[in-house]
């Protein structure tokens, strides 16, 4: 299985996932040409893709959806309150109904030969879902826009071979920021981002014998650094009370003007 991130951030966001045989992306955040050149750049078009699996319908994870699905006419998984709030969005334009394939949280589908399991998060969104991917033994998740964390997400995450894995801001640049104080507040409630913080302490939790890759995702362009992020995050598995320490396991930054390098495991 492969990962790639093409662009994560609040300005737009799209990973592919894969294997020889299965292509899918989760989100379609940027444009078609965007999500085209990095595409090509792993040897693949538009048309190998299987599906689009969207996580919600917020405008950074579906602003290239409407182009992308009357182009190719690739099919596009998501709840169905996610996909009743993205059929309301009119600046999309018309998506064939038919293309729409509905999930649920914590029910399996395959994907010829990968398996996709959706799992709830907590964001201001419809009906929010993480992905979870499993071919063979190997499994990965890929987790953000959440705005907090519960046992039920520690649950659904043990055990994972590669996590994609949200900082969102730090708390400080987020407080003397520019925002006004209602999204402010909303960043940082219960249905907002994941601070850098809160994404090392849930990731301390996630550390296994068997983790080979993290990548920190959605990093806010005005209220993160890179740096900071990863600092953060490596300083929260180094506090915790677990038997684990930051350079046990390669952690990069998915950004959101440049693609990530291509992992596989």
């Amino acid at each position: 299985m492969k990962m790639c991130s093409i662009a994560s951030g609040s300005s737009g966001n799209c990973v592919y996932v894969g294997t020889e045989a299965t292509h899918l992306l989760v989100d379609a955040g940027i444009s078609c040409k965007r999500i085209t050149e990095g595409l090509n750049s792993l040897g693949l078009t538009c048309r190998d893709i299987d599906g689009i699996l969207i996580t919600h319908e917020h405008a950074d994870h579906i602003g290239g959806l409407g182009v992308i699905s009357r182009k190719f006419g690739i099919p596009i998984y998501a709840t169905a309150g996610t996909i009743d709030a993205i059929k309301n969005i009119g600046s999309l334009g018309e998506i064939d109904s038919s293309l729409f394939c509905e999930v649920a949280a914590d029910e399996k589908m395959i994907l010829k030969d990968i398996t996709v399991n959706p799992m709830k998060i907590s964001h201001d969104a419809a009906q929010p879902v993480a992905y979870r991917f499993q071919y063979g033994s190997s499994r990965m998740a890929i987790v953000t826009d959440l705005g907090t964390y519960d046992e039920y997400t520690v649950e659904s995450l043990k055990g994972m071979d590669m996590l994609m894995l949200e900082a969102n801001h730090d708390i400080n640049m987020l407080q003397v920021g520019p925002y006004p104080y209602y999204l402010k507040q909303r960043i940082l409630g219960k249905r907002g981002h994941l601070s850098n913080e809160l994404s090392g302490r849930l990731l301390s939790r996630l550390l296994n014998d068997h983790l080979k890759t993290v990548f920190l995702g959605h990093l806010s362009q005005e209220n993160n650094l890179a740096e900071l992020a990863y600092e953060t995050v490596r300083l929260e598995i180094t506090m915790s009370d677990n038997e684990y320490k930051a350079d046990d396991f390669p952690i990069y930054i998915a950004k959101r003007g440049e693609m990530s390098q291509a992992v596989e495991f």
